[in-house]
């Protein structure tokens, strides 16, 4: 019975990251009602954090951030919120002036994986699970000013955007092509794994062709325990690279303005 879950989780991700890797962009800021890139004429980048229900990462993330002077956008779902393990450092978050958002209270998916426009969810189950988040956020005393959200698996249609619209909510996700959002991917998942230097090696490319102007670089702070080559421990890193290359870092509220 294990194997045969792990063949069906491992089909669902493939399809999933199959799924994302279809999506490009040609200088546009926007795919299905939310907003995949700020503005291209400025070298400015979002560093944006999603979490769930692994977030070992989160104190070593906070430590680079504060270290490099730099105010990243953490996107935590309602659980993780409400999680006396985690509330410490998200509270260190919250303190140190990063850009603290949601991401679903239970992590529902929205949609099929590959019939896109399929809904999995209502209209009054999802806008509640949101809200649940946003209760969440509240208990430690969060609110924000400008209601970005990033979805659950960062998977979405515009029907669930225009959703959120009328809440005066706005969905964004990570800049397309730039790859870092497959580290949460282990090696038991065969081809779909996806190690620290490959998805390096995607993000400079992307950067190579395209520019990061605007982007939104994705990276989650905790992942599955098999996988030990945690994407997080390149964050030092990428962020001197992405300077020396005159890239300024900034929150999304900022980026998106």
């Amino acid at each position: 019975m294990r194997l045969i879950c792990l063949i069906l989780f491992i089909y669902n991700i493939s399809a999933y990251v199959f799924a994302q890797s279809k999506i490009t962009i040609k200088k546009s800021e926007s795919f299905q009602g939310a907003i995949i890139r700020g503005n291209l004429d400025k070298k400015n980048i979002s560093l944006v954090f999603t979490g769930d229900e692994f977030f070992e990462g989160i104190g070593s993330i906070a430590s680079t951030l504060s270290s490099t002077k730099i105010k990243g956008s953490f996107f935590l779902t309602g659980r993780l919120y409400r999680n006396k393990e985690a509330q410490n450092a998200i509270l260190r978050l919250k303190n140190d002036g990063h850009y603290m958002g949601p991401h679903s209270n239970m992590h529902l998916l929205y949609n099929d994986w590959k019939l896109r426009d399929s809904l999995l969810v209502s209209k009054d189950s999802m806008l509640q699970d949101l809200n649940n988040n946003y209760k969440a956020m509240a208990s430690l005393g969060i609110q924000e000013q400008k209601r970005y959200f990033i979805p659950p698996f960062e998977w979405w249609n515009s029907q669930v955007a225009s959703w959120c619209k009328e809440k005066n909510i706005q969905i964004i996700n990570f800049t397309p092509g730039t790859g870092t959002n497959a580290d949460y991917t282990f090696p038991q998942m065969g081809n779909s794994y996806k190690s620290s230097n490959e998805l390096l090696e995607r993000l400079y490319k992307f950067e190579r062709l395209h520019g990061l102007n605007g982007a939104m670089i994705l990276i989650h702070i905790g992942t599955d325990p098999s996988r030990t080559d945690k994407f997080y421990d390149q964050l030092p890193s990428i962020i001197n690279d992405l300077k020396a290359k005159g890239y300024s870092f900034v929150k999304v509220d900022e980026l998106l303005k």
